[in-house]
Order: structure tokens, then sequence, then C-alpha cells
């Protein structure tokens, strides 16, 4: 993998490469070249950033908090035509930002979110989990995404990564060549985020349109606005605004991830069904057939379906599938199967019906997903639904 991130020294933008002299140099690499290989190789970049602060005395200088970022892909990186920026090219293009940050960043990939797999989402908790292990350890860090999977992506990394230190995941609704291009204001705002005392604690979070929302909250709900990202129950988490950051709830209490990746094997299947007028037993059928160990229902109103499809869950779980019953409305509690009096009557060794709770299916299905991986029963996993 090369040289630490935390005692390199670092270099003009570009691709980190030891000459036979042993001498640094940078090598750009063109900005749409594919970067599958990054993905299981990470290759670090690093950015030359001035230490002198705003209003100091002459010749005062000292190093500001380190953040580090992932660069994954997404629209904020895209030029069209197949064209991407890298990471250190978008950290770049913002001026000051030496000013409240040392930044540092790693090319985890270049795709947009529709092509981020689970083995990327390993990855990149998996990285973010050793850098916090480091002697020194960056004060947070900031996952540039694209935003139509940003929200399964924030989650996982809720569940997966813990420590004190934020982790912000942004992006942009207008790729980067675009007339009012999103993208260098909200990755800024989330490098100021990173470092923001206030921040510390509350784990994975979401900055869009100068608005931070908590992984388990935020959804996007709108296909090209910049004010995409809603959290129709939660509401907003806190502001990026141009004096300071404000949070709107307090911080609570540093935790440990709640699934180590590293005890956990294989991934299960488990799918989302979509509830609809005339929906049979087919799809159903057809993915326990496939495999699913776990089923999450996109259900009308609070959860709601059609009796064929009704009585195809219910084999399913004969055949010890759980499923979990979400709603496609975008907000709203789904409590069927897990209010706390009902946990008794949960079978063991067997599928199970659990209500969602407020997460929504897509979401849903990443809990449900790590939940099983950790050979958790029915009666634990409705417990953890019904956990904030």
């Amino acid at each position: 993998m090369g040289r630490s991130a935390s005692n390199a020294a670092p270099v003009v933008a570009g691709e980190v490469r030891r000459g036979t002299s042993g001498a640094v140099r940078a090598a750009h690499r063109p900005a749409g070249l594919p970067t599958r290989r990054a993905a299981l190789v990470p290759v670090m970049a690093f950015l030359a950033l001035s230490p002198t602060l705003v209003g100091a005395q002459p010749g005062a200088t000292r190093v500001p908090p380190r953040v580090h970022v992932l660069a994954t892909g997404g629209t904020i990186s895209n030029l069209g035509d197949d064209a991407r920026r890298t990471g250190t090219e978008l950290v770049g293009g913002i001026p000051g930002i030496g000013e409240m940050a040392t930044v540092t960043v790693e090319q985890l990939s270049n795709v947009a979110s529709s092509s981020v797999t689970q083995a990327m989402w390993r990855a990149l908790a998996g990285r973010i989990r050793q850098l916090q292990r480091d002697a020194n350890a960056p004060a947070g860090y900031v996952i540039t995404h694209g935003t139509d999977t940003m929200e399964e992506t924030a989650y996982f990394l809720s569940l997966t990564v813990g420590g004190c230190e934020p982790v912000i995941v942004t992006g942009a609704m207008r790729q980067a060549n675009a007339v009012g291009a999103d993208g260098p204001a909200n990755l800024r705002n989330s490098i100021r985020t990173a470092v923001a005392p206030a921040a510390r604690g509350r784990g994975t979070m979401v900055l869009m349109n100068d608005e931070l929302f908590a992984a388990r909250d935020v959804t996007k709900s709108n296909t090209t606005r910049l004010n995409a990202f809603t959290a129709p129950d939660a509401g907003v988490l806190g502001l990026a605004d141009p004096d300071t950051v404000v949070f709107h709830r307090p911080a609570p209490a540093c935790a440990a991830p709640r699934y180590d990746l590293d005890s956990l094997g294989e991934f299960p299947r488990v799918d989302v069904v979509y509830a609809y007028i005339g929906a049979d037993s087919v799809a159903v059928d057809a993915l326990v057939d496939a495999g699913a160990r776990g089923l999450v229902l996109a259900g009308v109103g609070r959860g709601g379906t059609t009796p064929a499809m009704s009585r195809a869950l219910r084999r399913a779980t004969q055949r010890g599938v759980t499923v979990v019953i979400s709603n496609r409305t975008g907000s709203g509690r789904v409590g069927a199967g897990s209010a706390p009096d009902s946990l008794a009557t949960l079978p063991s060794g067997r599928g199970a019906t659990i209500g969602a709770t407020d997460l929504n299916p897509q979401k849903a299905r990443v809990l449900l997903m790590l939940a099983l991986a950790a050979r958790t029963d029915a009666r634990g996993i409705a417990e953890l639904f019904n956990a904030r």
C-alpha cells in the first residue's frame, strides 16, 4: 500500500510514487482513467496545503488538524463522457482549505454510486478502522460518494465504524463542470465539519446543501434538486453556517461499532420486494428459491400488501427466511411484530416477521443483512430494529 498517510510528507496533487533515488514525486493520471484496482489496493495521494493561519502574526504557523478524504466517485467528480476528477483534484480546487485542515486524500474508486458494491463497503469501512488505529489518526474523515446510494453507504458505515472521529459522507447533485456545481461547497463544508469539536461522537453523517443529517435518518427524496436530501421523521441534525457548524441535538457518547467486520463472514442475500395492487407471489417465491435469507417488504401504507404476496411471505418465514416489513410511503413507522410485548413470541430457529420501525426499505436491508451475517436470532433482530 506504500507509505502511511500519517507520516508521509505531503506532495503536490497526483499519484504518489517513489523514484529510484528515494525522492517522492507526483505523477498525474488522466481524470477519467478507470480505478478498479484502487478499490483493492488503494493508491495514496496527498495534497500540499499551507499551514499558515489567516490573521496569524508574521512567521507564526501551526499544523491544522488532519482530515482524510476517501474518494469513491459520483456526480461530484463527474465531468461527463466517462471523465472524472480525482479526489486530489477536487480538494485542490477549494481555495483556502489549508487554513482549516491538513487534508490527505485517498482514491478508493471512481465510479457512479450505482456501481458501488458490498466489497467496496467492506474496503471503505475497513480502511477507516485501520486509520483510526494509527498513532497519528485523522481528526475526521470525509467520503465523496454518488448521491443515488449515498444513504445506504452512510448507514452501513454508521453500523461498522465507531469511535469519536466524525465520518462525513458528501457528494453533489450537479456534475463537476456544471454551472453552479455544488460539489466544492459540499466538500468544503464537510471538511469544516470533520474538524469541528461539536461533531465528535456523532458517528457517520451526510452533508449536502449546507445541511447535516444523521446516517440513520437521511434519505434522497428528489432526483435533481440541490435540497434533495431530507430526514422526514427526525429532521435536520445540523447546519454548516458560514461562520460555524451548528448542531440541533446533543452529541451522543463515543461508541464502538455495532458490527465488527473482521468477525463477519460473507454477507447473506437480502432482497427488497415492492407491494402494489395486483402483486402476486412470483417475486417472493423466486427470491427465496434464489437463496435469499432475508426479505424486506416495501409495503403500502403501514406495511400492507396483497393477500397473494402475504401468503408468499408467510411461506418464506416457514422456510427460515426473516421478513422485515417497511413501507413505500417515505416516512412513518412500521411496528408490526416488533413491539416489546411481542418479542417473547418470536420463534427461534426459523424465520420471523419483524417491523422496520422508522427505517426505509433500503436501510432495513442493510441492518438485516448485517444482523443475519452476525447470526442474530429473530428476537435479537427485532430488538435491533427497535433500538435507535
